[in-house]
């Protein structure tokens, strides 16, 4: 029997591998790299090339590259051309929207191989490894250590590596960026100024580092996780804010596997199959974070007010997923001065007036002047500060004029009030507007306006702030 010679078997191997970048239909599979090049509306445009394959392994091995220093290794076609593809994700989004998160989890690391991770929390995003695991396929697993997690969390990291055998990936923050934080600023800053600062620092940097180093990631996101900023987000995209291992908007996508499973299927799944689980859980906690940022929520408390309980509870995102919030913190910011004016040329300010109904009252900045100067009224008084632009206030709409409607004859009068452009200083200044929608309610014998401090603004949760109330 003949052997092939080391020289044959290489050419061999190089001519297996060539072919297998260029079969038909293979776009995405383990044995290529897709490079981004242009991005729009929702399509990247890669260039595929003959690359090392990734093959499955029974147990994954903890020698893995550093996500921030990962590299593609890729051998050139003899002819030196390039297939071009465009793969179109909004498509493929609405391709999967009725896909299990197994089925979604299965087709990104298919896709993507080692140059995707997922993004593991310390939560009850556990799932996601979970699904990872069931596909069959290898994977990553990274995580950000802010320095600042709760104890219980850090043992549950432990408990995850032994768990399911591998070795959980760990981002830090930068050690002179937190010295500098700390020193000017101290400890406890964000309860003075905000948590965006600080979440800069030890969670948004540290991870922009980690994608860098990969073509995709696979978060936690669901939809009911946060009606304010999440509502709308797809199962997989173009990230709209990082940057993966090629560089430049649209070089990295990002996969939500659990976007539309809600909180209490998940768990449902996690009981069934005996994972671990964090035990904050057992204590209230819900939504986990950084120690002093996270607390335990009441029950009837949306999960995410739990998180940076002591501001506005609308727009609860550190930074990782910044993208979720658009109209309402992008437009004002246009103009680049700060005070919130809207641009000449938008269409912001061009925006169909909404919250019209017979039974809102359209207060004028004298007549909301007024309103809050009195120490004692004939009525209570439910208000909304809104901007007809702001996609937040246009979803709540209808349940705010269906609450007037309840409203209507019971000694309760219910208002609206336009707090952007040249108000929106008064408003933060004097009615404690944090971002659009702002609710208050005026009670009847107190000069203080009271703030509605969730983020469910359905007419059922409405109702049950005002008749607490009034």
């Amino acid at each position: 029997m003949a052997f092939a010679s080391s020289s044959q078997l290489r050419s061999s191997i190089a001519s297996h591998q060539l072919k297998a970048a260029l079969r038909i239909g293979s776009i995405g599979s383990s044995d290529q790299r897709l490079v981004p090049s242009a991005v729009a509306f929702g399509k990247l445009r890669r260039k595929k090339m003959a690359v090392r394959p990734i093959y499955a392994e029974s147990e994954r091995s903890h020698l893995l590259v550093p996500l921030e220093a990962s590299t593609v290794a890729s051998l050139e076609l003899e002819d030196n051309s390039s297939i071009e593809v465009e793969e179109d994700y909004e498509r493929l989004a609405k391709e999967l929207e009725n896909a299990s998160p197994l089925q979604i989890m299965d087709k990104a690391l298919e896709k993507f191989g080692n140059e995707i991770a997922i993004a593991f929390s310390g939560a009850e995003d556990v799932a996601l490894i979970e699904y990872a695991r069931l596909t069959g396929r290898p994977f990553r697993v990274f995580s950000l250590d802010t320095g600042r997690l709760n104890s219980e969390t850090y043992k549950f990291f432990d408990e995850v590596e032994k768990h399911y055998g591998i070795h959980i990936e760990y981002m830090f923050p930068d050690a002179v960026e937190v010295q500098a934080l700390v020193r000017g600023k101290g400890l406890f800053s964000f309860y003075d100024d905000g948590h965006q600062e600080c979440c800069r620092v030890r969670k948004v940097r540290p991870l922009r580092r980690a994608l860098k180093g990969l073509r995709a990631w696979i978060t936690g996101q669901r939809k009911d996780q946060s009606p304010g900023t999440r509502a709308e987000i797809p199962v997989v995209q173009v990230d709209p804010s990082f940057e993966g291992m090629d560089g430049g908007i649209g070089s990295l996508v990002k996969w939500n596997p659990a976007a539309n499973v809600e909180g209490q299927d998940i768990w449902s799944f996690l009981r069934a199959m005996d994972v671990p689980v964090n035990s904050l859980h057992s204590q209230g906690y819900v939504s986990i974070g950084c120690e002093p940022c996270t607390r335990p929520v009441l029950p009837g408390q949306h999960e995410r007010e739990g998180r940076w309980w002591w501001e506005d509870s609308t727009a609860k995102e550190c930074g990782l997923h910044k993208g979720n919030i658009k109209e309402e913190e992008a437009v004002p910011q246009l103009t680049g001065n700060g005070n919130g004016n809207l641009p000449t040329n938008g269409s912001a300010t061009t925006a169909a007036d909404i919250f019209n109904s017979q039974n809102i009252v359209d207060l004028s900045r004298k007549g909301i002047e007024n309103l809050a100067r009195l120490e004692s009224r004939g009525e209570p008084w439910l208000v909304v500060l809104y901007a007809p632009w702001c996609r937040f206030c246009q979803a709540m709409e209808e349940s705010y004029i269906e609450s007037a409607g309840k409203l209507a004859g019971s000694g309760v009068k219910v208002a609206k009030f336009r707090a952007d452009g040249d108000q929106k200083a008064y408003a933060q200044q004097e009615l404690q507007l944090g971002s659009f929608p702002t609710v208050l309610f005026f009670p009847k014998h107190s000069s203080k306006p009271i703030k509605y401090p969730s983020e469910k603004r359905d007419v059922s949760s409405l109702m049950v702030f005002v008749n607490a109330l009034r």
